[in-house]
């Protein structure tokens, strides 16, 4: 049996997301075997599934390799200043409620620099999905020691071994306050789709991290392979446990990986609070601020 291939056939077929991504701008520039591009992929599948309006949609990013996908969703973006993600998509939910706001970017970029934004973030309660890629590294400015390097990992800059105690992300969100707190590595692209959608749909600081390879820079330098192999690696060490205690999902050099859903459990949101407490304090004189952003006076 002959079977022709029509040589149109890649320019009429649409790939399932490509609605949802900038096409002219790729193919992207994360590096072969990197875990970025799975990531912007099953939140355009997350976006999809969730049937929200993309006009309502905005997405922030900060500086860094996870910084970069603002620029490759079809939606309002903002690629702003290094650590400053979260500030930036603040100003987006409290200036224009009626948006659904989210945060992608890296570890280095979002509790390095950004850390003190967001614990404070998780703390008020901000209505903003915060999806972290975490790969242990600065992995575009040449592999220094970051703020969730496992011990003993090599880095360009701890080329002996990491003796700094790192960060539990899960646990910092879910002490500073978020109420969904989720993590996933890039291969469980179901699971991550699914937890994505589950967030989108919620309110408040939702926060889920996605371990993520760094074939150059990470694993190069800790002889792990390429990234299909870290594929295997999370595949033999993820352990799924919904509902675990976040305090003992603490990351080890080359141990296992606790994953799933850790919090969900909803309070109210920084604008509930805020609007409650100043009709309270104001009666009728106050205004709330309106779906479309700005404020309401009379002439």
């Amino acid at each position: 049996m002959t079977i022709e291939i029509r040589p149109d056939y890649a320019e009429t077929v649409e790939h399932p997301v490509s609605p949802y991504l900038r096409m002219e701008r790729i193919p992207h520039v994360w590096c072969p075997g990197c875990g970025i591009g799975t990531v912007v992929r099953c939140y355009a599948s997350a976006l999809e599934k969730s049937g929200l309006d993309l006009d309502k949609v905005a997405v922030v990013s900060g500086i860094g390799c996870s910084g970069r996908a603002a620029g490759y969703l079809k939606l309002d973006g903002f690629h702003t200043t290094h650590g400053r993600a979260i500030p930036f998509a603040t100003g987006l939910e409290l200036g224009r409620p009626e948006l659904t706001v989210t945060v992608i970017s890296g570890d280095g970029d979002l509790v390095g620099i950004g850390g003190n934004h967001f614990i404070h973030a998780a703390r008020r309660n901000l209505d903003m999905l915060v999806i972290l890629i975490n790969n242990f590294i600065y992995g575009m400015t040449g592999g220094q020691n970051g703020p969730t390097t496992p011990l003993d990992a090599k880095t360009s800059t701890m080329p002996f071994g990491n003796f700094e105690i790192p960060f539990n992300l899960p646990h910092l969100a879910a002490s500073s306050g978020a109420p969904y707190v989720a993590r996933w590595t890039s291969l469980h692209t179901r699971r991550l789709t699914w937890s994505m959608e589950e967030a989108l749909k919620r309110t408040g600081f939702r926060f889920i991290e996605v371990i993520a390879p760094c074939p150059v820079l990470y694993l190069r330098l800790n002889k792990l392979g390429e990234g299909i192999d870290r594929m295997g690696y999370y595949h033999d060490n993820a352990e799924i446990r919904n509902g675990a205690d976040p305090g003992e999902a603490d990351i080890d050099f080359q141990g296992k990986i606790l994953c799933g859903v850790f919090v969900d459990k909803p309070r109210p949101t920084y604008r509930e609070l805020m609007e409650a407490h100043y009709r309270e304090v104001l009666g009728d004189e106050y205004i709330p601020m309106p779906p479309e952003g700005g404020m309401l006076h009379d002439e």
